[in-house]
């Protein structure tokens, strides 16, 4: 069965390792995904994601090691785009969004113990998905406009 490239990428946004499985990958895809659930448990991120949707971010600051969540956002990203890689779409240097997201989402995470927007705490999930979109929008300005060769 042949698989979309949007859908690969929606798949391993959903669980790094998962676009990976659709391309074929599956010893790569089976590393991403035991170094998730590795990272997910040892930062206790799964509880900073309920706490945070249940609006009690000082808990999902409490409950998050920071110290093994740092990974995280690197990880997820090259994920994501070596699932969009490996389906044959894309420029030469079509990695460059993925990695400014990667940074940017790893400086929200973190800045998110103390930085408010208007006077809220957004924490160690909301802070850094709102960075996902600086990361795209320049690392898109950036790949269009560096004269790469």
């Amino acid at each position: 069965m042949k698989y979309s490239p949007l859908e690969k990428i929606l798949w391993s946004i959903a669980l790094p390792g998962l676009g990976q499985y659709l391309n074929g990958k599956l010893f790569k895809g089976t590393v991403f995904l035991i170094l998730e659930i590795f990272i997910n448990i040892k930062s206790h991120f799964n509880e900073a994601i309920i706490y945070s949707f249940k609006g009690d971010i000082p808990m999902a600051i409490e409950q998050t090691n920071y110290h093994w969540l740092m990974f995280y956002p690197c990880l997820y990203f090259y994920a994501i785009w070596d699932a969009y890689k490996e389906s044959g779409v894309g420029s030469k240097y079509s990695f460059i969004p993925f990695v400014f997201s990667g940074y940017f989402v790893t400086a929200g995470l973190l800045f998110s113990v103390d930085f408010t927007i208007f006077g809220i705490l957004l924490g160690p999930v909301w802070l850094p998905m709102l960075c996902v979109i600086p990361g795209i929008i320049i690392g898109n300005i950036f790949m269009k406009l560096i004269p790469f060769k």
